[in-house]
């Protein structure tokens, strides 16, 4: 007699949570593609966890459809390109249900900030540099604030992207406190590179008092008509 294979809860247990990401955009309604999944993940995992490449993506749902959480099954030949579409199993939503609402801690956020390494070297870098990379991280956050509002606009009023919404907005408020974060570094970084050095201007020519010493007071203007010797103010 055969020995038992393995119950879910054992199958499961050595899964990366790549693998459950990937398993939790499929409990969402519908079918989807590798390719449409990717899109899903960079709308959305992206802003509070990460996204996945297209490539891990595709090997994360061969192993959830090899341990049965996922099927999938290739389009007709309606279809102008064929494609092969990704739904989860019965099982596979009972295994995700298992974990997401497990007892074990999710863990401490791992926060890596390549900007802030650069910052940490400053004493290696031209200051202008550092400032310039800080101004263009301000300027591309709030480039991924607008695409966090993009998506809030387009889940709205869609009841199976509840909770998604909960996390898209915390997203919002995190990138708002990154972008105040960033600008009270740049001002650090400024103050920190001292005052702007002052445009001098061309200098006055100096005046020679010694030749005004030599030739005297300048003699009044002579008018018209006027007899020599006259001045205005002689009476």
């Amino acid at each position: 007699m055969a020995a038992p294979g393995p119950t879910s809860p054992q199958r499961s247990a050595g899964l990366p949570p790549t693998a459950w990401a990937v398993l939790g955009l499929l409990s969402f309604p519908g079918e989807r593609t590798g390719y449409e999944l990717k899109k899903w993940a960079d709308a959305s995992l992206r802003h509070f966890y990460w996204s996945p490449a297209i490539s891990q993506i595709y090997a994360e749902l061969r192993r959830l459809e090899a341990l049965g959480y996922a099927t999938s099954r290739r389009s007709g030949p309606e279809e102008p390109r064929t494609k092969r579409s990704y739904a989860i199993t019965a099982e596979g939503r009972a295994a995700l249900v298992g974990w997401a609402g497990g007892v074990r801690d999710a863990g401490p956020p791992v926060l890596k900030h390549p900007l802030l390494l650069r910052v940490w070297l400053g004493h290696l870098a031209a200051p202008g540099h550092l400032r310039a990379l800080v101004s263009e991280h301000i300027a591309h956050t709030r480039g991924e604030l607008k695409e966090i509002h993009d998506a809030l606009a387009r889940a709205d009023g869609q009841e199976a992207w509840t909770h998604p919404q909960i996390a898209l907005r915390w997203s919002c408020r995190r990138l708002e406190a990154e972008i105040e974060l960033a600008e009270a570094m740049l001002a650090d970084l400024t103050e920190l590179a001292g005052p702007a050095e002052p445009e001098h201007a061309e200098p006055e020519p100096a005046m020679r008092t010694d030749q005004a010493e030599i030739t005297g007071p300048t003699p009044p203007v002579q008018l018209p008509g006027q007899p020599s010797g006259d001045s205005p103010t002689q009476g």
